[in-house]
């Protein structure tokens, strides 16, 4: 769908927001692959001033389903304060936006990963342009 507007459309510029890495990267793999005069622009996150990001999405969140969401937002705080502080590590990185993860127990992840935004494949060291990947669901009833 995108591609087709952007081919009918012939914008220079596109903007996403940041929230969407996987998207963004999918769609300037898109624009390379098929040589189109686009340029894909990312906007940074905006927060809510309790952390959780700006977007229409949450507008259908229950009170409860909300407060859960910040888990995110903290997630990102502590891995971040962790890279601020020298870690770079991805085990170590992991393993502790795992355990932060752990204290949410309507929270179920799967995984986990440390990936390079560009090819969205794992890496081992955090570097600029390096992000977290992890699909979230709610945790199902015993």
């Amino acid at each position: 769908m995108v591609s087709k507007l952007l081919i009918a459309a012939e914008p220079d510029r596109a903007f996403f927001g940041q929230k969407d890495a996987a998207q963004v990267a999918v769609l300037r793999r898109m624009v390379t692959d098929l040589l189109l005069p686009t340029e894909i622009e990312v906007c940074p996150i905006v927060r809510e001033a309790d952390g959780l990001a700006l977007s229409s999405r949450n507008l259908y969140l229950s009170a409860e389903e909300r407060m859960q969401a910040l888990i995110l937002s903290r997630v990102i705080l502590e891995t971040r304060a962790l890279v601020d502080g020298g870690e770079r590590r991805a085990g170590t990185l992991i393993a502790a936006a795992l355990e932060t993860f752990a204290k949410e127990p309507e929270i179920c992840v799967d995984y986990v990963e440390l990936v390079n935004w560009a090819t969205l494949e794992p890496v081992e060291t955090a570097v600029p342009g390096s992000l977290f990947a992890w699909p979230l669901g709610s945790a199902q009833p015993a």
